[in-house]
């Protein structure tokens, strides 16, 4: 319980930071900003495109007579439009990670520098980080996804399906929440992704008091575009209590000249 009350004081410190820093919070909006318009051209298209897609994907069902069609290709609507509402809020996070991580760099820095005990920048390229981020997203999703079915098909069971499970797949969206935006502050600190998650396992409960709140809060587009500066920020504080550091600088082999 302790961890857990430490993760959800990350993230509001986090929340705090960027208010101090007005031009930084405005600042980290912008990759959040690009993703929403982007998710929202995309799911306006799926609408608009829906109809010829469910007619080319169901003609089996073009002799079928009044009402059996319509309630056919009504349920097939309603299912695809909700499989790329659900798509969108599974991948949000992790594409905006993807498009701002120049952004998000830079306020991990400016956290890190404003807190004291920066790591120094990694000497790797541009391209190369990206190539990373987005392989690490890429394997992030697949796990979400994975375990995400699990428990869509565990909801069908009575009971369990509407109590156990709601809990459990946010917890479960709470922790990859954390692993994800955790990626930019232990990254600079040279922490590997297979590495990153299991210091978030080891202290799980960090890892849940952090992104637990924040997978409520994601479910609403506009906010998740308003509180994602303050959630890479918080991120950044928790990055330094999992790798500061003067940990590292301590494990450094001392050469007598």
């Amino acid at each position: 319980m302790r961890d857990f009350v430490a993760g959800l004081g990350y993230l509001l410190k986090g929340q705090k930071w960027v208010a101090r820093h007005g031009r930084w919070w405005g600042f980290g909006m912008i990759p959040a900003l690009i993703t929403l318009v982007g998710y929202a051209a995309a799911l306006a298209a799926l609408t608009v495109w829906s109809e010829d897609l469910i007619d080319w994907a169901t003609p089996f069902a073009d002799d079928w007579g009044s009402p059996w069609q319509g309630l056919l290709r009504g349920a097939v609507l309603v299912g695809l439009l909700g499989a790329g509402v659900g798509l969108s809020l599974v991948t949000f996070t992790a594409v905006t990670l993807l498009v701002g991580q120049p952004f998000y760099e830079s306020l991990c820095e400016q956290v890190d520098e404003t807190e004291g005990g920066a790591p120094p920048k990694p000497d790797v390229p541009l391209w190369r980080e990206l190539l990373v981020s987005a392989r690490d997203s890429l394997s992030v999703l697949v796990r979400m996804l994975a375990f995400g079915i699990v428990l869509f098909l565990c909801g069908f069971i009575p009971v369990v399906g509407q109590t156990v499970v709601p809990v459990v797949a946010l917890a479960f969206s709470g922790y990859f929440l954390a692993v994800e935006l955790t990626a930019v502050g232990l990254q600079r600190r040279g922490v590997p992704q297979r590495e990153r998650m299991r210091q978030l396992r080891a202290r799980m409960g960090l890892a849940l008091g952090f992104g637990m709140p924040l997978a409520l809060l994601f479910l609403v587009p506009f906010v998740t575009v308003l509180a994602m500066p303050g959630a890479v920020a918080g991120a950044t504080l928790l990055a330094r209590d999992l790798a500061p550091v003067e940990e590292e600088n301590d494990d450094e082999e001392f050469t007598p000249e």
